[in-house]
C-alpha cells in the first residue's frame, strides 16, 4: 500500500535533494549534483521504453503515487538519468506526474484514501480469499496457458476478434464468478445497513462499487501486471499497452431496478477489461462505433465500425479505452460486470507531444489517407500539365 501527505512528499523531496547534492554517477562517468541537475523540462522521456534497463523497485517508500508507476516510468527516462540514486529518480518522476495532477488533484486523492481506509476500517469481507491474487482458483486452465506461454500466437488461440481491436475470451472459473457476485452483496448489504454513502464507478452509473475502495487494490494490481499488460503488450502496444502501471477497477449493475443502459462514450483508459459475471438477464448488448482520439471523438461513425456484442457470463472482452461504445438497455433480469480501466502513465505524457494518432485513430488514419491522395493527385495533375505544355510545344515547332 502507499499513501499521500504533504510530510512524505517533503520528506521524500529532501531526501532526494540530499543525495543529488552528494553526487551521482549518471552512468557516463559524469557526476550529478544538485547545483548540476538540469530543471525537468530539459529531459523528455523516450518514446520508447528502454527494455535492457532493469528499473527500480519503490515498494518499500511512502510515495504520493503507486510504486508500480515509478518503476513503469523510470524505462522511460533519459538515459542520463537512469543510473542516479533512487531518490532522484524518484524526485523527477514525481515532478512528471505532478505536471498532470495538480495540486487540488492530489489533495481530491488524499481525502479519497481516507474515505477508502474508513471502508476499509469497518468493512468485514465474505470471501477474504478474492483480496490476494490466486491464478488457479481465479481463472480458466486455457487463460492461464496462454498468459504462461506469452506470445501473440497463444494470445489469439483462444480469443475471438469481433470487430478490429475487440477482443472475447474464457477468464474467470464459474466459482470464482459466484464468490465475486456474493462479495459483492455483502458489500452493498453493508452499505445500507450502516448507510455509509459510498461513490459510485463513475458519472454515468448510479449503481455499483469501486473495488479498490474495499480493499481490492493489491489485487487488481497483480491482475493488471501479470496478467492484462502481457496480452495488451502484444494486442495494444501503439496506446501504451506495454507500460500500464494503474487502474481503475469497479462492478457495474443493470436491470429494472438498476442502471438500465449506457449512454455513448469513451473510457478513461488505454485498455478496458470488462467482464460479464451474471446474473441471468436478457439485452444488455455493447454497441461498439470505432476508435477515436479526442479530437476526433464525435467524428462521423464508418459503416464498417458499427458492432454489437451480447454478453455471457464469465466472457471477458477487451479493448482500447477510446474505442466508443455505450450498452443497450437490459430488458430482464439482473446484469453485473466487472470493468478495470488500465492506463499508462508514459502514454499520458507522450501524447502531450503528439497532434495526430494514425496508428489506431481511424479519423487521423483516414485525414492522412486524404492527404496522402490530394498529394499523388496534385502530382499526377503536374505530370498531366507539363505533359499537354509539351505537345503544345512540339505542335507549335511543327
Amino acid at each position: 500500500m502507499y499513501r499521500q501527505g504533504s510530510l512524505d512528499r517533503k520528506e521524500t523531496q529532501a531526501e532526494a535533494g540530499a543525495a543529488a547534492g552528494a553526487g551521482a554517477d549518471n552512468g557516463n562517468g559524469n557526476p550529478i549534483s544538485s547545483a548540476g541537475l538540469p530543471p525537468l523540462s530539459s529531459y523528455r522521456l523516450r518514446l520508447n521504453p528502454n527494455t535492457d534497463h532493469k528499473p527500480d523497485n519503490y515498494e518499500d517508500l511512502e510515495l504520493e503515487f503507486s510504486p508500480l508507476i515509478f518503476s513503469s516510468l523510470e524505462r522511460y527516462l533519459h538515459p542520463n538519468l537512469l543510473n542516479v540514486p533512487r531518490e532522484v529518480k524518484v524526485q523527477y518522476i514525481t515532478e512528471i506526474l505532478h505536471r498532470y495532477s495538480p495540486e487540488g488533484e492530489r489533495s481530491r486523492v488524499q481525502k479519497h484514501r481516507e474515505y477508502r481506509q474508513k471502508i476499509m476500517s469497518n468493512y468485514q469481507p465474505l470471501h477474504r480469499e478474492l483480496y490476494t491474487m490466486n491464478a488457479t482458483n481465479f481463472f480458466v486452465p486455457t487463460f492461464l496457458k496462454a498468459i504462461n506461454v506469452n506470445t501473440e500466437e497463444g494470445f489469439k488461440n483462444i480469443m475471438t476478434e469481433h470487430t478490429p481491436g475487440v477482443f472475447s475470451f474464457e477468464m474467470f472459473q464459474p466459482r470464482f464468478c459466484d464468490k465475486f457476485l456474493s462479495e459483492v452483496e455483502n458489500f452493498e448489504n453493508w452499505v445500507h445497513e450502516t448507510k455509509f454513502r459510498i461513490m459510485r464507478p463513475n458519472t454515468m452509473n448510479k449503481y455499483g462499487a469501486v473495488l479498490d475502495d474495499f480493499g481490492m487494490e493489491t489485487m487488481l494490481d497483480k491482475l493488471t501486471e501479470d496478467f492484462i499488460r502481457p496480452i495488451s503488450k502484444v494486442l495494444f502496444n501503439e496506446v501504451g499497452g506495454s507500460s500500464l502501471d494503474s487502474h481503475h477497477g469497479f462492478v457495474v449493475e443493470y436491470g429494472s431496478d438498476r442502471d438500465v443502459d449506457l449512454g455513448f462514450h469513451v473510457d478513461d483508459s488505454e485498455v478496458t477489461l470488462n467482464v460479464c459475471l451474471g446474473k441471468q438477464f436478457s439485452g444488455g448488448e455493447l454497441f461498439f462505433r470505432g476508435v477515436r482520439c479526442d479530437k476526433h471523438v464525435n467524428s462521423e461513425t464508418q459503416p464498417e465500425e458499427i458492432y454489437d456484442f451480447s454478453h455471457v457470463p464469465g466472457r471477458a472482452l477487451l479493448h482500447r479505452g477510446r474505442h466508443r461504445h455505450g450498452a443497450r438497455a437490459t430488458t430482464s433480469g439482473h446484469r453485473i460486470n466487472l470493468l478495470l480501466w488500465c492506463r499508462s502513465s508514459a502514454f499520458r505524457e507522450l501524447k502531450k507531444y503528439q497532434t495526430e494518432y494514425p496508428t489506431w485513430c481511424a479519423e487521423c488514419l483516414r485525414k492522412k489517407k486524404e492527404r496522402q491522395r490530394q498529394k499523388v493527385a496534385a502530382k499526377l495533375e503536374l505530370i498531366r500539365k507539363e505533359g499537354e505544355q509539351q505537345q503544345q510545344s512540339r505542335e507549335n515547332a511543327a
